[in-house]
């Protein structure tokens, strides 16, 4: 390298490549099954992919608006009104995002300034760090412990400072396939109602939810939306997460801050693909409706074909995740095991560990079971000789 050659000064020097692309590329390295990274093996819904190439071929194929395509936002408010009894505003309140990441990431740099300090629960997914850490806000993380992960409300409330300036949460959760009561966000707007304190509820995986009562989300809560921001996910809801389609719900005033970051983060998103979105929430509203049925059918395929191993599965409410203790099989701590499960076994999975700060001492891997039922049979008759 010539002398001239500068080397930046890493604003995250911490970070360097994911779990997920480590454990994917070793798995392909070794011919496992990929039972890590979280996506489908399978394809989305046949009228989607229609659509979208109808929408390609009448020329719908130059910039979207900045918020997003209005057919899109319209369906997006009636199916939010539909499910949690709250009609967000069409033109202030939703915005089509490049995902769901682009969203978090939009919401955490609008509303975090330097010195802030933002609370999360531990284990956590991997977005969140990083934004908080360069928009110059201070992580402080509360570990949730398994096998319930519950949020423990009096410790929540010590946490809280005068500094305090989000609560960033995550419903159903990755990785501890764990849901929030409606009691949770009850509790939460209990703790912040008298603080200046905003909300980020990462509810990507809303369709994908088991519990009894359903899906809580922080918009069906009447105070607590007025200073939140809901993200949501279309590659999930569709199994199409290549597409890199979401969008965030949240009142005009902290909308308007979001845009600011997403107009030049990455102004508009796919246009072909938002009208696609549109005609399907308009034309199959049964899918999102049975997506619960459909996954929840998947996880009993793997739960009832690990029963006879030594894994230890963990109750499984939300997403499509799968927590196994595998304290019966090895001693290995979870990132070492999870490796040797790959090249070993021919199963990869994903440690527990990676997702908290602190030392995690629990002998947990995560197995996706969005996968078809072949796949996961396969995954389960080799787990099952452990």
């Amino acid at each position: 390298m010539s002398n001239n050659a500068l080397i930046p000064q890493s604003k995250l020097p911490a970070l360097g490549t994911t779990i997920f692309t480590q454990m994917s590329a070793l798995a392909q390295q070794h011919n496992a099954i990929n039972l890590s990274q979280g996506f489908p093996d399978f394809d989305g819904p046949r009228y989607l992919q229609e659509r979208l190439a109808f929408h390609v071929a009448q020329g719908a194929n130059q910039y979207a608006p900045m918020t997003g395509v209005q057919a899109l936002r319209e369906a997006i408010a009636d199916k939010t009104a539909e499910l949690y009894g709250h009609k967000p505003d069409v033109n202030t309140d939703i915005t089509v995002t490049a995902g769901a990441t682009e969203a978090l990431y939009a919401a955490i740099t609008a509303l975090v300034r330097q010195g802030d300090e933002v609370i999360c629960f531990d284990p956590s997914y991997d977005s969140y760090a990083p934004a908080v850490e360069l928009s110059g806000g201070v992580l402080k993380r509360i570990a949730l412990q398994p096998p319930h992960f519950r949020v423990d409300w009096q410790q929540f409330a010590a946490q809280l400072s005068e500094r305090t300036r989000l609560v960033i949460l995550n419903t159903p959760h990755n990785p501890s396939a764990t849901v929030w009561r409606k009691a949770d966000f009850a509790a939460l707007w209990q703790a912040i109602a008298e603080r200046e304190i905003y909300v980020l509820s990462d509810e990507v995986y809303e369709h994908i939810c088991f519990a009894e009562e359903g899906h809580a989300s922080v918009l069906a809560h009447p105070q607590l939306r007025e200073r939140a921001v809901a993200v949501s996910s279309f590659g999930k809801t569709y199994h199409m997460t290549g597409w890199k389609v979401g969008y965030c719900v949240a009142p005009a005033a902290i909308s308007a801050e979001l845009r600011k970051v997403h107009q030049y983060l990455t102004f508009s998103v796919n246009t072909p693909a938002q009208l696609a979105l549109a005609d399907m929430l308009r034309a199959e509203p049964e899918h999102y409706r049975q997506l619960p049925e459909f996954y929840r059918a998947r996880r009993d395929v793997l739960v009832n074909a690990l029963s006879n191993s030594k894994l230890e599965v963990l109750p499984c409410e939300g997403t499509y995740f799968l927590l196994a203790d595998y304290s019966a099989v090895s001693d290995l701590d979870d990132v070492s095991f999870c490796q040797w499960l790959t090249k070993e076994v021919g199963v990869a999975a994903i440690p527990l560990s990676v997702f908290c700060a602190d030392p995690f001492p629990h002998k947990l891997i995560r197995l996706c079971f969005a996968k078809q039922e072949s796949t996961l049979l396969a995954a389960a008759e080799r787990l099952c000789k452990l």
